[in-house]
């Protein structure tokens, strides 16, 4: 039994595609590059893969990460190179690697996502950082997100861990972020956007980094 972690892209061509499209997408291009997939057990089996953390629609990333187990072992190389042949446009690995079978899950590692979001802003340079440094110097904010199920309520300084200002233009800037993802909750950009005051959902938002708490 072999597992391979897969670090990929997914460009704006895909954007907006479901993480259960994405799935199916994955296995789709697996299946038809001859990678010889272990499968769970039980009344109804599926393949043995899993994403780090699934990326909500509309963002795209340089950073996503999934492991997948094989029966028998698959080079690096070869995976990489038949897998990409079947991918398509707006989606590319980047690398490939083997990691131990007995390792914990690839969701339970993940600890915090970095991502870099373009918003629309009138505001000065100096009056950005000095909202940033702001919310980072409270210790609560209480926040809210509307669901399906009915209104949540939780602390949303508690999901951000750092703020710091990419890139300033006047009319826009580049806000970093690097946000809770774990099993205990995970920060959203666009909440992150609303609560600096920025008016306007994201121009862009970009998952840079996946940060694992075993690195």
């Amino acid at each position: 039994m072999q597992r391979l972690r897969i670090r990929f892209c997914r460009g704006e061509e895909i954007k907006f595609i479901s993480h259960l499209d994405i799935m199916r997408l994955w296995q789709r291009a697996l299946h038809r590059a001859g990678i010889p997939l272990a499968y769970t057990e039980g009344f109804s089996p599926h393949p043995r893969i899993s994403l780090a953390a699934p990326l909500p629609v509309g963002v795209t990333s340089q950073a996503e990460l999934m492991d997948i187990f094989c029966t028998k072992w698959v080079s690096p190389h070869f995976f990489t190179t038949a897998v990409n042949q079947q991918l398509p446009s707006g989606i590319e690995i980047l690398q490939v690697y083997s990691v131990a079978p007995t390792m914990p899950s690839l969701q339970s590692q993940v600890g915090y996502a970095e991502y870099n979001v373009e918003v629309e802003t009138e505001k000065e340079q100096q009056g950005i950082e000095s909202a940033l440094a702001s919310l980072l110097s409270v210790k609560q904010l209480p926040w809210h997100h509307q669901r399906d199920t009915g209104t949540r309520n939780y602390d949303l300084r508690a999901l951000i861990d750092d703020l710091w200002l990419t890139d300033w233009h006047s009319g826009y800037c580049t806000i970093g972020m690097r946000l809770r993802c774990n099993s205990g909750g995970s920060g959203r950009p666009e909440q992150v956007a609303a609560a600096l005051g920025f008016t306007h959902h994201p121009r862009s938002i970009h998952r840079t980094k996946l940060i694992l708490k075993t690195s």
